[in-house]
């Protein structure tokens, strides 16, 4: 209880003004974990491109175009980057949900994250990336670079062949891997600010619902090295908003295959049907 009062006073002083000095939340996490208040992102959504160019339906809550960052932005990216760089698991915004990242080639903090949650270990983790032209070091790719800029980032994880550049302990039981390069300018800058990909899953208990606050996971908090708080993501009255990503396998060539329907799923075909000629696999 005085967590959660002390994190609604925190997100008050938010509202009231724009400081980000990373506060240090008594019985969060082992050593220095802290929250982090994250200003809100300058700039305005942009639609997905749908099958001829246009926006797309349903395709979520659109792009970020890219402008500056205020310094405390910076500052946030910087101590979540320093906490993953030590070994340690953060609570991240997302564009669809809240998640938990860490290195994905440091096997230790895979394993923590697999602890955190209770999950099974045999689910494999997504990992995660700031740009599309960081995808070719980590996984074969079998479709064109435009379907690939047509849907990340975005809302959706695409399932491909794992390269050998890629952590042998990261999901060992199999060849493919998924990869999300979020819509959201906060986690494609720490993306971007860390030597390599990160592993990505949603901040949760494994079986329980998804996350759009900090509240709402804060039984993971003394678990985690830094929260960064951006905010309640969507509408947290919303089921739909917490379906989390369309997840699409694209490991065979001319198919596509898909795993979960998540936030995006008519976009997703569309683009993948309409636009490319790609096929669902069971045909």
């Amino acid at each position: 209880m005085a967590r959660a009062a002390r994190l609604l006073a925190l997100a008050a002083e938010r509202a009231a003004g724009p400081g980000l000095a990373p506060v240090p939340v008594p019985g969060l996490g082992p050593g220095c974990a802290r929250l982090v208040l994250l200003p809100p992102a300058r700039g305005a959504r942009l639609g997905p491109r749908g099958a001829q160019g246009e926006p797309a339906e349903g395709a979520g809550r659109g792009r970020w175009r890219q402008e500056p960052r205020p310094a405390e932005w910076s500052e946030a990216v910087a101590a979540a980057a320093g906490a993953l760089q030590a070994g340690g698991l953060v609570a991240v915004p997302t564009d669809t949900v809240y998640g938990v990242a860490c290195l994905a080639q440091d096997s230790a903090a895979v394993r923590s994250i697999y602890s955190l949650k209770g999950r099974n270990g045999a689910k494999p983790l997504a990992i995660c990336l700031g740009d599309v032209e960081r995808l070719y070091r980590y996984c074969h790719v079998n479709v064109p670079e435009e379907l690939l800029q047509d849907l990340l980032p975005g809302p959706v994880t695409l399932v491909l062949e794992r390269s050998e550049e890629l952590n042998k302990d990261l999901n060992p039981f199999t060849s493919l891997v998924g990869v999300r390069i979020p819509d959201h300018p906060f986690m494609r800058d720490l993306a971007r600010a860390c030597p390599g990909p990160l592993a990505l899953t949603s901040a949760n208990i494994s079986s329980q619902g998804s996350t759009l606050t900090v509240l709402e996971f804060q039984d993971l908090w003394p678990q985690l090295s830094l929260v960064v708080d951006g905010g309640p993501i969507g509408d947290i009255q919303s089921p739909e908003c917490r379906l989390g990503s369309t997840v699409v396998d694209l490991s065979v060539s001319g198919k596509f295959s898909i795993i979960r329907p998540g936030c995006a799923l008519a976009a997703t075909v569309e683009i993948l049907k309409k636009k490319y000629g790609l096929e669902p696999e069971s045909s």
